[in-house]
């Protein structure tokens, strides 16, 4: 099959999770313009890159991370064994931070989420008296200037409490006056936290933004904030642009509970990031033996009608101390520590992929015709064990624009 359309891109033999077999894909002015089997590469502009068979996806989704408080260990000690003591310990620094620092430490995490296929992100920023707006002001710099790789969303939100923080609440106007798009909140460090989260859904409402919550994040089920979130989400009928981080607490819940939590998350519409490297980490930590794991089953979750997606949240610091800033292998961690089999593996690439998608109301998000040309490449010819067997991200391209290449290892047998 050809068509007359003149390309200044073709994708040759690219296999597409919706595809029996490879398609060409090609792109006209930045978007994609026809998807088929041999399309023609027509004139001295048009450019074709082979992509043999291989896996192609429209970029990772990364919609939880903190790239102003990343890469801090060389700051602190390493043994930081609660949420209470890493909020303490980045509370400590943060008053010192800088706004050449903050776009340093995120510039280095961003380049690593963009070489391992990430090119959309929610990013989470503090705003408190302590940092004020230099955090912000280094990230709205870092979204401009990577542009050219990664759409990079701002979340504020002010991580040591609100109503008993003086000052926080005008700088979260402030931030979301001048750039801020979507807020948060930390319900958990407040000491009125109906009233935090009344005032977040008020902030939220008012300059009509998603709302994106840290929650419940400990092993104790017999209190949590969850009820209050979802009350405020149907009240406004904000449902499907609320999102809860973390929600440890579900992970302790037992059948019976679970399965009333789950109707009432999807009745609501309130979304569910599980962040497999931190919860790992800091839930459990107390325990002698048996540890529980503190990780929620975001794939059951989903396939029980609540959208959910699986993300980094932080790298190198008190609340994690690892990190490479690849969904894939975030993917990977969670499916091993969620018992995830084979049959779940292809909604574990969902939770990076088209699930966050949603969760950001990302309407331009896919390989399809319109869209953006915003494509990866990994080395695999069968998308369903893409996160069972950790392939390379080979390429990228945004906008049809080639933004990084992997070189595949070569093999020196003395042999041959």
């Amino acid at each position: 099959m050809t068509t007359e359309t003149a390309f200044d891109l073709i994708f040759r033999n690219a296999l597409l999770r919706s595809s029996a077999a490879p398609v060409d894909i090609g792109v006209k002015g930045g978007r994609i313009a026809a998807i088929a089997p041999k399309l023609t590469c027509e004139g001295v502009s048009c450019e074709a890159v082979e992509v043999g068979g291989r896996l192609a996806l429209p970029g990772f989704v990364d919609t939880h991370i903190h790239l102003d408080k990343a890469c801090l260990l060389g700051r602190c000690r390493h043994d930081h064994g609660s949420v209470s003591e890493a909020i303490r310990a980045v509370a400590g620094m943060k008053k010192d931070f800088t706004v050449e620092d903050v776009y340093a430490r995120g510039a280095s995490v961003l380049e690593r989420a963009i070489a391992y296929g990430t090119m959309r992100m929610r990013t989470h920023v503090e705003i408190d008296p302590r940092i004020g707006l230099r955090g912000f002001e280094a990230l709205k710099s870092l979204k401009r200037d990577y542009a050219w790789a990664i759409d990079l969303e701002l979340c504020v939100f002010p991580q040591e409490g609100l109503t008993n923080d003086p000052g926080a609440e005008e700088l979260l106007i402030q931030a979301l006056r001048n750039g801020g798009e979507a807020i948060g909140g930390c319900p958990y460090m407040d000491t009125d936290p109906n009233a935090h989260l009344e005032r977040i859904f008020d902030l939220a409402q008012e300059f009509d933004v998603d709302v994106d919550l840290h929650l419940d994040f400990d092993l104790d089920p017999s209190w949590w904030h969850l009820d209050q979130v979802c009350r405020q989400a149907e009240r406004r009928n904000y449902q499907g642009r609320v999102a809860i981080g973390h929600a440890t607490k579900l992970s302790a819940l037992p059948p019976e509970r679970m399965k009333v939590a789950t109707a009432q998350l999807a009745r609501a519409g309130v979304a569910v990031t599980v962040l497999p490297a931190t919860d790992l980490y800091l839930m459990g930590r107390e325990a002698t033996h048996n540890a529980p794991r503190g990780l929620t089953l975001a794939h059951k979750l989903a396939g029980d009608g609540v959208l959910c997606s699986v993300a980094t949240n932080n790298v190198l610091n008190p609340f994690t101390p690892f990190g490479d800033a690849s969904l894939l292998r975030m993917a990977n961690l969670y499916a091993n520590v969620a018992h995830a089999s084979v049959s779940d593996f292809d909604t574990c690439l969902d939770l990076v992929t088209e699930l966050p998608a949603r969760l950001m109301n990302l309407g331009d998000y896919g390989i399809k015709i319109g869209n953006p040309a915003d494509l990866i490449v990994l080395d695999t010819r069968d998308s369903r064990f893409a996160v069972a067997e950790l392939p390379d991200v080979l390429m990228g391209f945004k906008a049809g624009r080639k933004t990084f290449a992997r070189q595949r290892p070569t093999l020196f047998n003395p042999k041959n």
